[in-house]
């Protein structure tokens, strides 16, 4: 397994009316993080805070191309990120211990923190059609070219970890620096990752490193 410190490239943030980060996602223009009661949508060439969604927003954020998906306590609600309603909801499945979520190949993935599971679920139904073990709790999760990472926080330290999606044998690790926790995860679908800072308010980005030849085959996502 590779292990080697996170790269921050950028802070952004805190914001106001923001004090915590939870999930976020990235919509190939704005990076959308949820905050407790809303959804903000950031421009990560400026870093300003352009709007925002008055939505229930505690955990995990995706984005399928059209829809956000966004954790409210025990359940998942699909957004209209233009009129900001609600289409549609589904039982979350941890029952409000789940944490990240990503959209990947049609599917919707779901992190639950501490029971150290990753489920591919049915985003029309919420029905698991598979789960994935891990060995440490899980805050963040997203897919890009193929490659399953996920974020920890756990012993008050945070790495970001590629796991292998079929086994959930851990492949990499990046060490975030000391004092920095991770509470979401995303890719750009390119070099970077967007990382929720929790209690800080604050989203990073770091650099993703380059693919190694032992990436798993797959699709890309949060």
């Amino acid at each position: 397994m590779k292990r080697s410190a996170a790269e921050v490239l950028r802070e952004y943030g805190p914001f106001p009316g923001a004090d915590k980060v939870h999930g976020l996602t990235f919509d190939g223009r704005h990076v959308w993080f949820a905050s407790g009661d809303r959804l903000n949508a950031v421009d990560p060439a400026s870093g300003e805070a352009v709007r925002s969604i008055d939505v229930a927003a505690h955990a995990g954020t995706a984005f399928d191309g059209r829809h956000l998906f966004q954790i409210a306590e025990d359940r998942i609600q699909k957004i209209d990120p233009q009129s900001g309603r609600v289409l549609a909801t589904i039982p979350a499945p941890g029952g409000g211990g789940d944490s990240g979520l990503a959209w990947a190949e049609g599917s919707l993935w779901v992190g639950q923190y501490r029971d150290r599971k990753i489920h591919q679920i049915d985003p029309q139904t919420g029905r698991v059609l598979r789960t994935i073990d891990t060995d440490r709790f899980v805050t963040g999760v997203t897919w890009v070219d193929g490659e399953l990472w996920h974020a920890t926080w756990e012993d008050e330290a945070s790495e970001l970890r590629r796991i292998d999606p079929e086994t959930g044998d851990v492949l990499e690790e990046l060490a975030m620096p000391a004092g920095m926790a991770v509470s979401g995860l995303e890719s750009d679908g390119g070099d970077r990752f967007f990382c929720g800072g929790a209690t800080s308010g604050k989203v990073r980005a770091v650099r993703r490193p380059r693919r190694t030849a032992d990436a798993p085959g797959g699709s890309a996502g949060n």
